[in-house]
């Protein structure tokens, strides 16, 4: 096992993330630690750092490197960003850090910072197209990516801090602020006009993004807290900036949403946002809970593994992650995906739904058993959890809640299980009618392989005039599965309406 520590030093804050690389190449993050630096307003009138900035950034990284001693970190990767990059005595920092606490903290160029964001980016969103913000600090990275590929990107020299300090907008905005720093804003991103894509989203990364991002969802009540890939539209951030434009910072201190610790630098950093909005046209957003950080472990990690650098597939890639870290033997739930998957195809008349669907029994059937990690008994419940909460990429926030009910249905319907809880609204009545077709081939699949002997090696899904027919290819005589298979005929005849036979070939 690996052990990778991966550290991302600000204009705001400073970030520590260690993450597991297992023998089977599984990974998962173990622990994270954010300290609010403010290095963006901890210069002097020349630009360079102060003593204060100094002082902090050493004793957050020691900080960080004591914990990475203690997690027996294997691989320490470390980068400053804006702050650090445009001070004269950045390099003294670094050299400072590295001698104090053994940590070489590399200063990452604009260009370079953009380009990991969108790693972080690519391998995370299903996004084919669109533009991407990273909006920190100190610098804003902006990339047009099309067919998954960079087509241009461009690091510019404001963020939420030193806009914050340059308009002084810790207060309510007045008109003539506002205006001025539209002005400062908008002259800079014409001078992109690349920028100008209206047909594509704007994909937020960085902490104002994420804080927005939870501002509508309060506003909106969502039924969720998730904010990877959480999606809403311009109007909905006008209406929001609106709002903030009015009020004194010990009032944005209250609003949901936002935290007190950014409620005096969100007005800079939404009204960059709003300006990029303008200039792009964009009609919506969508955030990103994934970066710089990640980016850089995508980098470490494709290398390590010997793996691609942008995935073929994110959700394929995510859920064999998740497959592999919580199933020492997966042969079993390989067998089972494709059983249900050839079942799936035949039946097409049956069921009537579209590939989209197919993707999500697929996703359910890999992970349906996850759930023994925790208890065997009511695994499937728990297997419901881990898929409703895990990290997997290339899925809304609908398909997951979906992909989650498919897993916990297949011992079983329990509709009060999923029905009494809040995310109740993302879901209607169709989805609920899906989830019982596509749960009950989840089971019929899982009956198929009771023993896990993989004793049915085939099997042929057919319909013959109204009656389904489904003949099974096994070596010996398969009787654990057939007389599991033959406690799901009711439901199969309720949920589709004709008859199953179950045969030998």
């Amino acid at each position: 096992m690996q052990r990778i520590a991966i550290i991302d030093i600000g204009s705001n804050s400073a970030r520590l993330v260690i993450s597991h690389i297992y023998k089977n190449g599984a990974y998962n993050m173990v622990y994270n630690q954010k300290e609010a630096l403010r290095l963006s307003q901890k210069l002097d009138k020349t630009g360079r750092l102060t003593e204060e900035a100094f002082a902090s950034t050493l004793e957050t990284m020691k900080s960080f490197a004591y914990m990475c001693r203690l997690y027996n970190a294997d691989k320490t990767i470390a980068v400053a960003t804006a702050a650090i990059r445009s001070a004269p005595n950045g390099p003294e920092l670094t050299r400072l850090v590295e001698a104090e606490t053994g940590i070489t903290l590399h200063i990452i160029t604009g260009n370079t910072e953009a380009y990991i964001s969108y790693l972080g980016v690519i391998n995370t969103l299903p996004v084919k197209d669109g533009i991407i913000f990273d909006l920190g600090g100190g610098s804003t990275e902006l990339i047009l990516f099309k067919n998954r590929q960079i087509v241009e990107s461009v690091s510019l020299p404001f963020g939420a801090v030193n806009t914050t300090d340059m308009f002084n907008t810790r207060g309510t905005m007045s008109p003539n602020v506002y205006s001025d720093m539209s002005f400062f804003l908008l002259s800079r991103l014409s001078q992109h006009p690349w920028l100008k894509q209206n047909r594509l989203p704007l994909i937020g990364v960085g902490g104002t993004a994420r804080t927005l991002g939870k501002m509508q969802q309060k506003r909106s009540k969502y039924p969720s807290s998730k904010i990877h890939n959480y999606k809403f539209s311009a109007q909905a951030f006008h209406d929001i900036f609106s709002q903030l434009r009015s009020t004194t910072l010990e009032q944005r201190r209250k609003i949901a949403g936002l935290s007190s610790e950014r409620a005096d630098i969100i007005l800079a950093g939404a009204g960059i946002i709003n300006c990029l909005l303008e200039t792009t046209g964009c009609k919506q957003m969508i955030i990103s809970g994934c970066g710089l950080r990640e980016g850089l472990f995508f980098d470490y990690y494709s290398k390590s593994e010997n793996m691609p650098l942008i995935a073929p597939d994110i959700l394929d890639r995510s859920t064999q992650n998740i497959l592999t870290l919580y199933t020492p033997d997966t042969t079993h739930s390989k067998h089972i995906t494709e059983l249900a998957l050839t079942m799936f195809d035949a039946w097409k008349d049956l069921h009537k739904l579209d590939k989209d669907y197919r993707k999500l029994l697929k996703t359910a059937a890999l992970l349906h058993d996850i759930g023994i990690t925790i208890n065997f008994y009511s695994h499937a419940r728990h297997s419901a959890y881990m898929i409703q909460n895990a990290q997997i990429f290339g899925l809304s926030h609908r398909e997951q809640l979906i992909t989650s009910a498919i897993a916990g249905w297949h011992n079983g319907i329990s509709k009060n299980y999923f029905r009494d809880r809040n995310y109740k609204e993302l879901l209607n009545e169709n989805h609920w009618q899906a989830i019982n077709k596509l749960s009950l081939l989840l089971a019929l699949a899982e009956s198929l392989d009771y023993s896990q002997t993989n004793q049915i090696r085939g099997i042929q899904p057919r319909i013959e005039k109204k009656h389904a027919v489904l003949t099974l290819h096994a070596e010996g005589i398969p009787s654990i599965e057939m007389h599991q298979i033959k406690q799901h005929i009711r439901w199969f005849a309720k949920v589709f309406g004709v008859e199953l036979s179950v045969q030998l070939g």
